[in-house]
């Protein structure tokens, strides 16, 4: 009896903290989600506005600005927030993204029309390279201080500047496009302003500039970052290299149509980067915890039920999602209709980028980052190949199923080279018991769909959507520990409302 008792007290501390990742991942993800809500709205607003050929080359460009972010900023934010404590360690990380920042940015104004025509995006169109340089060195100079925000949990701050500067964005958007019909060009102008607001917000942070640098202590940072910077570009290559390879083997229509169709994955995206923006910071303040590893297996199995959901209903309902009428038109224009198929593979994809995560713990907290490089090089290599061979036959649908492949292939290898650096017992059992539940209700709908008319049809999805949770018990996924803790949570959650 006692043993039962203490079990179910080491249970319910586990629970608790996992409740305070939560807690973070909804307090430091709530400028994510707004984010990404904002994008889902610009998203729709560019299909009004903009043909899919011009929708294909902002796609392209802003593909090639991730690329560049990661030149900028060269994994110093992740290396600053590991030696965040040491002295002199914030004013050194300052400094040199700032300066190498600017220098990067004057060579992309150098050479704009070569890189413009390099791109595949036309001479035509130099002037968005120059947009570029000027946005990445503005959101350079807010890497630092936005890390610096995080690893303080100066979740205020951080949600408040990040909400505003995206508010801005989107407001310009709409008048440079719909009132001033600047096209294109209006996309960058809203980025350069809102990046400078960015930067205006922080400005105490400028306050740094021309203080000396402790070359030991960046020289830390530095060993700690460095081998994430070839990370950095493989795990880039998978997120956003189709876009430009589809601009060179196929054509800017169908990347305006991929483009959308990855924004409307933004539910499984902007879940995965809220759950990244409280993860990596938990890890490291709980790395010497006795109980580390379990906690680290549970908030994988949770993360995997969660997600598995997000899919689930996301892939039954997004026709009705983008059919919705504002005023006389549909939240998409049904010229791109087209790609919605594409969505669940896209999730399935962000759903992978979630385990890839997940399985970061081991690597944050033995330092050893050659896992990191080797899988998500790996995974690069793949999909590079994948879309190689495919866009010229199957277009849009080669690059979703090589990203779904890319990310499947990058989580499985970092676990498997992290196996043995940090103990974690991850229930393997019941993730394939999760994934085989929920692509059979997803079968299910499928073989079904065509015997439902169009009104009987969102029905039968909602009652496949009331049955997920309930079957998932069924079959023993939860623990009768969890169900208990979860029930005593939900009812201590209704009193307290009540009694207010």
């Amino acid at each position: 009896m006692f043993l039962k008792a203490s079990f179910f007290a080491i249970i319910k501390f586990m629970f608790s903290d996992i409740r305070k990742l939560g807690k973070e991942s909804l307090i430091y993800g709530l400028s994510t989600v707004v984010a990404r809500l904002l994008n889902f709205v610009l998203m729709p607003f560019y299909t009004h506005y903009l043909m899919p050929s011009q929708y294909g080359i902002v796609a392209a460009v802003f593909s090639y600005i991730a690329f560049l972010n990661i030149i900028y900023g060269y994994g110093l934010n992740q290396g600053y927030m590991r030696h965040y404590k040491e002295e002199g360690s914030l004013s050194s990380s300052f400094n040199v993204v700032f300066y190498t920042s600017i220098i990067f940015s004057v060579i992309l104004f150098i050479f704009a029309k070569p890189l413009a025509i390099a791109g595949g995006i036309g001479a035509e169109n130099y002037r968005l390279i120059i947009y570029s340089a000027i946005i990445l060195c503005l959101d350079a100079f807010t890497l630092i201080p936005f890390a610096d925000l995080r690893i303080k949990h100066k979740a205020t701050s951080f949600v408040v500047i990040r909400t505003m500067t995206i508010v801005v964005n989107v407001v310009l958007n709409i008048i440079f496009l719909a009132y001033m019909k600047t096209g294109i060009n209006g996309i960058f102008y809203a980025n350069i302003v809102s990046s400078a607001f960015a930067v205006l917000c922080l400005y105490k942070y400028f306050s740094l500039l021309g203080q000396s640098i402790n070359f030991p202590i960046i020289k830390s940072i530095f060993d700690y970052s460095l081998p994430f910077l070839p990370a950095g570009f493989s795990i880039m290559i998978v997120q956003v290299i189709d876009r430009p390879l589809m601009l060179k083997l196929s054509d800017a229509w169908s990347v305006g149509i991929y483009q959308a169709s990855y924004r409307l994955a933004i539910i499984m995206s902007l879940f995965v980067t809220m759950f990244d923006q409280a993860w990596r910071p938990f890890v490291i303040e709980r790395a010497s915890h006795k109980q580390a590893g379990e906690i680290f297996a549970r908030v994988f199995k949770y993360f995997s039920f969660i997600s598995a959901f997000i899919w689930l209903f996301f892939s039954l309902f997004i026709k009705e999602i983008v059919s919705i009428k504002i005023g006389n038109a549909e939240i998409v224009n049904p010229v791109y209709y087209e790609g919605l198929s594409l969505v669940p593979i896209i999730m399935g994809a962000y759903f992978f980028n979630g385990i890839y995560i997940n399985f970061m713990a081991p690597v944050m907290i033995s330092k050893k980052t050659k896992p990191v490089m080797t899988a998500t090089f790996a995974a690069a290599l793949v999909n590079v190949a994948l879309n190689f061979a495919f866009i010229p036959s199957y277009g849009m649908y080669a690059a979703a199923w090589s990203a779904f492949f890319s990310y499947f292939l990058m989580a499985f290898l970092l676990r498997y080279f992290t196996k043995n650096d940090y103990e974690v017992k991850y229930d393997y059992q019941r993730f394939a018991l999760l994934i085989a539940i929920t692509v059979s209700f997803y079968i299910v709908y499928l073989s079904l769909k065509t015997k439902f008319s169009q009104c009987s049809l969102p029905a039968f999805k909602t009652i496949l959507i009331f049955l997920f949770l309930p079957v998932f018990r069924l079959f023993g996924y939860f623990t009768s520990q969890e169900s208990s803790l979860a029930s005593v949570w939900i009812r201590e959650k209704f009193s307290r409302k009540v009694q207010a």
